[in-house]
């Protein structure tokens, strides 16, 4: 190659580890060839560390109902944006979402013929009865006005990254073109999620006590049914079932799941390398969430052998086959949930087949492979409108 590929890398969120979308976004980042491409970086929450790229700060503001999220504004900062972007001259566009920032850059995209790329992460549809249920005749409205900004955006898209078949059938249901719909799992550091990571003194410190452990670990925010998790938690209390009830995360709805939920035990927010250990050394993971693009806590729970528990709804049920590496419950009803706790709990056997089945995706979640299919089809599109 006579030289490098250039791409303009949209991110309204560039914190590490903020949520899982960053998460897969770092996967690529720490993996990028320097000595095949070229990134440029603009983000409205650039990174807090050390960055070995050039960012540029768009303006941004906090979101009212989720203050942990800024909105970024580009066009507060439209020449400078624009000047960066004339002085780069990309060759690919990598957006992340059709927020603001990403809709700023599908524009400049198509001005300027320059193809785009993106990474389905979010499947913001499935928020709006959660923003909206205060107002519900309001959330067919906002659902389909949804849609058309996926038909809008997307379907000017070169490529997108779709996790799985299930959700590349609902976009091409809202009105993306399925011939832009790619998919592409995601992928774990296998050294950190599997089961050999399981440390019993780890868990006993932990409790203090020897009780079998149910785990809800993801953030803390309505949008994840939460409201179904305290029912689940209430009916374990209820029927006096002998668990510990743990909870890694933090979010909007934090304060009041440690009152609603006063006997869990809750850890906050922490590291990939204590999630893993934590993932491994409990038993049952509780996920009540309908709102996943893939769930990525879902998959790491289960190849660690914390045996999945989920809500049927959303891109994490393509994740677990029912009654084999996991159950699917209904979203509505918490007793479907206890019922196939108490199963678990009360039978070795389906333990122990669950958690071998989840084992075998090990082999199939390599960052490394995924990140190498994802560079070869920038470098193909980069080098096919290169101008």
């Amino acid at each position: 190659m006579s030289h490098k590929i250039k791409v303009a890398f949209f991110a309204d969120v560039l914190i590490r580890d903020f949520d899982g979308a960053i998460k897969t976004v770092y996967q690529l980042i720490d993996r990028l060839p320097t000595e095949r491409f070229e990134y440029l970086f603009f983000s409205g929450m650039p990174p807090k560390h050390d960055f070995p790229y050039k960012v540029v700060k768009v303006p941004s503001l906090i979101i009212p109902f989720n203050t942990t999220y800024k909105v970024s504004l580009p066009r507060l900062a439209h020449a400078k944006i624009l000047k960066e972007l004339h002085r780069f001259k990309p060759d690919v566009i990598h957006v992340t979402t059709p927020s603001l920032l990403g809709f700023f850059a599908k524009r400049y995209a198509v001005k300027n013929d320059i193809p785009i790329v993106s990474i389905y992460h979010t499947h913001f549809i499935s928020y709006m009865q959660y923003y909206f249920k205060g107002v519900p005749f309001m959330i067919r409205f906002a659902e389909n006005l949804t849609e058309k900004v996926y038909q809008k955006f997307y379907n000017r898209c070169e490529l997108v990254y779709v996790p799985t078949d299930f959700m590349i059938d609902k976009l091409v249901e809202y009105g993306v073109e399925r011939k832009r719909l790619k998919q592409w799992h995601r992928g774990l550091d296998t050294e950190l999620f599997n089961p050999d990571r399981k440390d019993k003194d780890y868990i006993r410190g932990l409790t203090n006590n020897k009780k079998p452990c149910l785990l809800y670990a993801s953030r803390i925010v309505y949008e994840k049914n939460v409201e179904l998790l305290f029912e689940i938690y209430d009916e374990v209390e209820a029927e006096g079932i002998d668990v510990n009830f743990i909870v890694a995360g933090n979010g909007m709805a934090e304060l009041e799941a440690r009152e609603r939920m006063p006997n869990a035990i809750f850890m906050g927010y922490i590291d990939h390398n204590e999630l893993g250990k934590l993932y491994a050394s409990t038993d049952i993971f509780i996920f009540p969430s309908i709102s996943e693009t893939y769930g990525n806590v879902v998959m790491e729970a289960m190849v660690c052998g914390c045996i999945p528990v989920i809500a049927r709804g959303g891109g994490s049920q393509a994740l677990v086959e029912d009654g084999v590496n996991g159950f699917l419950c209904d979203p509505n009803d918490s007793s479907h949930f206890i019922e196939k706790i108490k199963l678990l709990l009360n039978d070795a056997s389906i333990r122990k087949k669950m958690r071998k089945a989840g084992k075998k995706y090990l082999p199939l979640l390599n960052w490394n492979n995924l990140a190498s299919i994802y560079f070869s089809d920038i470098e193909k599109i980069g080098m096919s409108y290169k101008r």
